[in-house]
C-alpha cells in the first residue's frame, strides 16, 4: 500500500492538500488521516472530487443498452470515452419509498455486470451526466442475471485486450447496494426490469477502436465488448 500527500485539480474551490492511496496510475481518496483512522473512498477521487453526502442519480436511455458481444461504437463527438466496469442490480418487483434497508434486496431478481462508458469530456463540459453517458451502445449489460448471490463482497474488474484497469470489491463501495435499492426507491418508483449501477473502482480510462473490453463480477461471470471507431 502506498500512501501520498496530493492537490486535486479542476475543483470548483481553492484545492487543498488530502492523502490518498497510490493505485497504478491512479490515486484513490481517503477520508481520515493515514496515521489514525481512515477509511477508503472509491472512484470519486479520480476526479478531484469530494466523496458524495448523497448517491448521484442519472438515467441512461434504453437505447445506450447492449448486450454481451455487441459492440461499442465510439462517438465522433467525444475525445475521451472510457470503461466503467461495475456491478448491477436488476430489479423484480415494483418498489417505493423502502423503509428497512435489511428488506431492500428482496425487491430484487439479480445481479449482473455492466459497463457505464462515458464521454468523459462531455461529461465535464456539460457538467450533468446525460449527453456523456447517453450514447447509443454506451451501457454494455450481462452475460447473464445471477439470482443467487450475496453482493456484499464482490471483486469488480475491469480489463481492456487482457490487462487490468480496474479491480476493487463492493465491500468498498461508498453506498452498499441495500441502501442504494432503498434510497433510489424515495426519488423514483422502481419497476420490473430496471438495472441499478452501482459505481465503479478506481482506475477508468479511455477506450479505442479495436479494443475489447471485459467486466468481470465474481459470482457473476464477465461481460465482454468490441469497441468500433463512430459511425458517419
Amino acid at each position: 500500500m502506498k500512501i501520498c500527500r496530493y492537490v486535486p485539480r479542476n475543483t470548483a474551490s481553492p484545492p487543498s492538500p488530502r492523502y490518498g492511496l497510490i493505485e497504478g496510475e491512479n490515486v484513490v481518496e481517503i477520508a481520515g488521516l493515514p496515521w489514525s483512522q481512515w477509511t477508503r473512498g472509491e472512484h470519486a477521487a479520480e476526479f478531484g472530487n469530494e466523496v458524495p453526502k448523497e448517491p448521484l442519480i442519472f438515467l441512461k436511455p434504453s437505447t445506450s443498452i447492449i448486450g454481451p458481444e455487441e459492440p461499442v461504437v465510439l462517438t465522433k463527438y467525444s475525445k475521451q470515452v472510457e470503461h466503467e466496469g461495475e456491478l448491477a442490480l436488476v430489479v423484480a418487483r415494483r418498489c417505493s419509498h423502502l423503509r428497512d434497508p435489511e428488506d431492500a434486496l428482496s425487491y430484487l431478481l439479480g445481479y449482473t455486470c455492466l459497463n457505464d462508458v462515458t464521454a468523459r469530456d462531455l461529461q465535464k463540459s456539460d457538467v450533468q451526466f446525460t449527453r456523456g453517458k447517453g450514447f447509443d451502445t454506451f451501457c454494455p449489460v450481462g452475460p447473464h442475471i445471477e439470482t443467487d448471490l450475496d453482493p456484499s463482497s464482490l471483486l469488480v474488474e475491469t480489463r481492456v485486450n487482457g490487462a487490468i484497469r480496474q479491480s476493487g470489491k463492493t465491500s468498498l463501495m461508498i453506498y452498499p447496494a441495500p441502501f442504494l435499492v432503498r434510497w433510489i426507491s424515495r426519488m423514483m418508483t422502481l419497476l420490473p426490469g430496471d438495472v441499478i449501477a452501482t459505481g465503479t473502482p478506481a482506475g477508468v480510462g479511455p477506450l479505442a477502436a479495436g479494443d475489447t473490453v471485459e467486466v468481470a463480477v465474481s459470482g457473476i461471470g464477465v461481460l465482454r465488448n468490441p469497441v468500433r471507431a463512430p459511425q458517419d
